[in-house]
């Protein structure tokens, strides 16, 4: 039997956790416009059998508000829960960044995390099979830093002209509006340099014990920045101090159907009764020249770098410490973004980075508006000064009587020169859609991670991957099995065998 969370059991009259106390007086009802509110439960009418009365303000009020309350949900990674905290400098690397928030060891930034399943919507279960998000705001003098990663160090695809398409397949059938194993392999069979990722979702690293129990990765390659302008590559990772636990698939199975919020509550009600959880923080290092000499393209999201050439290095370590106070205002208006990145920390050729740097803010002005940085929850610390103006629920003072443009004569805020928003890289080549083309690298590390599983591993991702393939389409099947073989030929021999076995006419 799975045990189920932690639960805090208290007297409801005292619970303060989610509550406030027992018949609490919090002072008199209002209307959003402040006015006091005469009866909350009762209607305006004309008599006691008569119609309800459209100069009841306070009811439409209230109906208008409760048409209103939802806002789209995330096209990805809808479903999470987050908690705050504090990430804290161990191990001094001032030597590769001039970043301020890692200027000295025992320096403390704090910040948000948000963990999420990817395909899910925001009611699916958060045990589902699936990549989880990784998201952590740190909330620096310098402003935020949005590390946007997932708890695997690599992803399924290595442009972002394939995403939409790669998304598609994961969320519902346009026509059924079901799940459909059929559109998933399609699409992995289709895309091998997938394949990689595949094996790690469908071995039980797919199914986490909560989020708790898992690393996160920046997964792409960043750089760490001086302020000479000089550069290192790094990857970054947050290596769970409570120990990897993962489900069988039966587990995940059974836990999806009693309890879709486990991840949630679990996180949830650890910190509650103070068993805040924690991640050591490392990173990979490697120069430009190393990066050009290596075996396997660095900026290819669908590889590793070998932590026996480039060995993790200790950063930090990361505490969550404080639940939110309310879902809504923290947890689903939280917006992360790649292309937030403070002085000393800069991005890389990585294609799919390329791609996130424009897509997530622009997914969030969607959803939140246009001044969704102006929301508590994403608001940096320090002041905030330009020329952008207006737009729904603008909820600052606007840029005040300061002009809204430049250059001019009046004042206002200036640039900074020393901000090293451009990191001087040489490129060449010429314009055209340069493809990555599939080859036998691009078998070796899955071949590798399948050589690495004990047998009990290689057996349940054997079972797990027959199991999902063997709900699509025969002409599908034949497809993707000849892929696995080509990563090792028992673990295609060993799938195919068992979807034989369940399917004669295979």
């Amino acid at each position: 039997m799975i045990p189920p969370p932690k639960n805090t059991k208290q007297d409801p009259n005292t619970m303060t956790s989610t509550r406030v106390p027992h018949n609490a007086d919090m002072g008199v009802m209002t209307t959003g416009a402040g006015i006091p509110v005469t009866d909350n439960q009762t209607s305006q009418t004309a008599g006691y059998y008569g119609p309800v009365l459209i100069q009841d303000f306070h009811l439409i009020d209230k109906l208008a508000h409760f048409d209103r309350e939802r806002i789209p949900e995330r096209v990805v990674h809808a479903k999470g829960a987050g908690a705050h905290g504090y990430f804290e400098v161990t191990k001094d690397i001032s030597h590769l960044t001039c970043a301020k928030f890692l200027s000295e060891v025992s320096k403390r930034t704090p910040l948000f995390a948000r963990f999420s399943t990817v395909g899910g919507e925001s009611g699916s279960a958060d045990t589902a099979r699936d990549p989880r998000g990784f998201s952590v705001k740190f909330y620096t003098e310098e402003g935020n830093w949005d590390m946007v990663g997932n708890n695997t160090p690599i992803f399924f695809i290595r442009d972002p002209s394939k995403f939409p398409d790669f998304i598609h397949t994961q969320k519902r059938d346009p026509r059924t509006h079901l799940k459909n194993p059929d559109m998933q392999w399609d699409f992995w069979s289709h895309v091998p340099e997938s394949l990689h990722q595949v094996m790690i979702l469908f071995s039980n690293r797919g199914t986490p014990n909560g989020f708790r129990h898992m690393h996160g990765y920046s997964s792409h390659t960043l750089k760490l920045v001086k302020e000479d302008g000089s550069f290192h590559y790094v990857k970054w990772h947050f290596r769970t101090n409570q120990g990897i636990k993962n489900f069988k698939a039966g587990e995940a199975a059974a836990l999806e159907g009693t309890n879709p919020d486990y991840a949630t509550q679990d996180l949830f009600e650890a910190i509650e009764r103070g068993d805040h959880p924690s991640w050591t923080v490392y990173i990979q290092v490697f120069t430009e020249e190393e990066a050009m000499k290596m075996k396997y393209n660095p900026f290819d999201v669908t590889k590793v770098v070998s932590q026996k050439e480039y060995p993790l290095h200790e950063v930090g370590r990361m505490v969550l410490d404080r639940n939110p106070e309310n879902y809504f205002a923290e947890v689903e208006q939280a917006a992360f973004s790649p292309s937030h990145m403070v002085p000393g920390i800069a991005p890389s050729p990585d294609r799919m980075l390329q791609g996130r740097l424009f897509s997530y803010p622009d997914t969030h002005r969607h959803r939140l508006g246009a001044n969704y940085l102006q929301l508590p929850i994403n608001r940096p610390i320090n002041k905030v000064l330009n020329h952008q103006r207006d737009g729904p629920m603008c909820t600052t003072d606007n840029g005040g009587r300061l002009p809204n443009y430049e250059p001019n004569t009046f004042g206002g805020p200036h640039d900074d020169h020393k901000a090293l928003d451009v990191v001087p890289v040489k490129v060449n080549g010429s314009e055209g859609h340069h493809t990555y083309k599939l080859a036998d690298l691009d078998f070796d590390q899955p071949r590798a991670l399948y050589n690495l599983l004990s047998p009990e591993e290689r057996q349940n991702l054997v079972e797990n991957i027959a199991a999902s393939i063997g709900a699509a389409q025969i002409r599908i099947q034949h497809n993707v099995v000849p892929h696995l073989k080509r990563i090792d030929p028992d673990y295609g021999s060993r799938v195919e065998a068992i979807l034989k076995e369940n399917n004669p006419e295979y």
